[in-house]
């Protein structure tokens, strides 16, 4: 059964801050746009129902290595910025630069457009507070981070949205969707797209399931955006069979401990403030949970006297860059190793957090397993596209974080998003 759609100038495939850029660009110049998105559009409710399907479910939103590293990325409309913790970090200008993009231009156009700043006091959380002081007091250079929040519209007894933002406090990627949307743009969830559609070298369109059903969808320009781990998977099953070879994937630990004096409320907002050890490789913040999330983490090391340990627990991620390494199997599956110099980094990470744990009272400190976030550079600039997203093929490009070509060990979605406006400027001028 086909599913023609014909009337459209591009397809973008995925909708999170790469393609949702791209698709509400484009749809602000009357570009006729189907945005294919392979999780579901409900309306966000802020549940643990609904978070768990989108960003923790098991061999879908959260993959395993063979260590037993678990990575994690958001399935839904506005992709992981849906749960995200809504930060804003540095650009890799002079990285970018040497492979041929700039996006300066881009990423002061986006600083105007969206809510791009640190938290107001009132809304600085007693953890965050608590931790910013002690790393302070030992001399580290913890600051405030930069916040993607319309933070006139938070109110006290507002919980973080962890699983989702129904009070549209904190941006997503979501947002750019419904303006494209209101623009004209067609969106169609519970989309899986398997492949790219050619005719010789130029795409043509693509081929997706939707409800156990094969359908194909046809524009003259194709974008996709489907992430670090989707976009490989399709581009390979598409014939680009480099795709998906040494990655990034930004491993993590939590360290925690426990304070009789401090009651973390719901609404404490993670990633407050931090600090970018840069000479060590990696980055600490403060870092609150819901209580499932929290619990799960306390359980995972058999630290099961803290679980029920919330609202007294004051945490600190670490999160390292890694180096390139590694592979996609066809089907998505990673297999990629934590080797002994990445531990090495967050072993460093944890003794400083845990230092400044101390300093802040706390007791019975330990640490997480490992996680991982913000797969990327499995199509990298410079190897499988160009400095303008382009695949060898005609009329194909991709946007998401698959195309940053080194790894720099921060959060992407800024520069995510000023590649997307980057991409939008080259399709409107082709």
């Amino acid at each position: 059964m086909s599913f023609d759609i014909q009337d459209k100038d591009v397809i973008i495939v995925g909708s999170g801050p790469g393609g949702a850029t791209v698709a509400k660009e484009l749809s602000q110049h009357n570009k006729k746009v189907l945005i294919l998105e392979w999780g579901d559009n409900d309306p966000l409710d802020g549940s643990f129902r609904q978070g768990f399907r989108a960003f923790l479910f098991p061999g879908r939103s959260m993959l395993f290595t063979r260590q037993m590293l678990g990575l994690v990325r958001g399935i839904t409309t506005g992709g992981s910025t849906v749960h995200f913790y809504a930060t804003s970090f540095p650009v890799p200008f002079d990285m970018l630069k040497s492979h041929g993009i700039d996006i300066r231009e881009e990423v002061e156009e986006l600083k105007k457009e969206l809510p791009v700043a640190p938290l107001k006091e009132e809304m600085v959380g007693p953890m965050a507070k608590r931790v910013m002081e002690s790393a302070q007091e030992l001399g580290y250079a913890w600051n405030k981070l930069d916040k993607f929040m319309y933070q006139d519209r938070w109110k006290p007894d507002y919980k973080f949205s962890h699983y989702g933002d129904p009070h549209q406090v904190k941006w997503s990627a979501r947002m750019y969707v419904e303006e494209a949307i209101q623009n004209g743009t067609k969106l169609i969830s519970g989309a899986k797209v398997r492949k790219v559609l050619f005719d010789g070298n130029q795409a043509i369109g693509v081929e997706f399931k939707k409800e156990n059903t094969k359908h194909k969808a046809f524009a003259p320009t194709v974008v996709i955006s489907a992430g670090g781990i989707g976009t490989p998977v399709i581009l390979r099953a598409s014939g680009l069979k480099r795709a998906g070879y040494d990655f990034f994937f930004d491993p993590l630990i939590g360290v925690r401990g426990t304070v009789k004096d401090i009651d973390v409320p719901t609404s404490e907002i993670p990633m407050t403030a931090g600090a970018h050890i840069q000479d060590e490789g990696y980055m600490m913040t403060d870092m609150a949970h819901p209580f499932a999330t929290s619990a799960a983490f306390a359980a995972g090391v058999f630290r099961f006297d803290n679980i029920f340990s919330r609202k007294h627990t004051i945490q600190i991620m670490v999160k390292a860059k890694d180096e390139l390494g590694g592979r996609l199997t066809d089907k998505g599956g990673v297999r990629k190793i934590l080797d002994k110099n990445e531990k090495q980094k967050l072993q460093r990470g944890y003794e400083r957090a845990k230092k400044i744990l101390k300093n802040t009272g706390a007791k019975s400190i330990f640490k997480t397993q490992y996680l991982a976030a913000h797969p990327g550079g499995t199509v990298k600039v410079g190897d499988l596209v160009d400095s303008n997203l382009k695949t060898k093929y005609d009329n194909l490009y991709v946007c998401d974080c698959s195309v940053i070509p080194e790894a720099w060990g921060l959060p992407p979605t800024t520069t995510i998003i000023g590649l997307g406006k980057r991409l939008a400027k080259h399709l409107l001028n082709r």
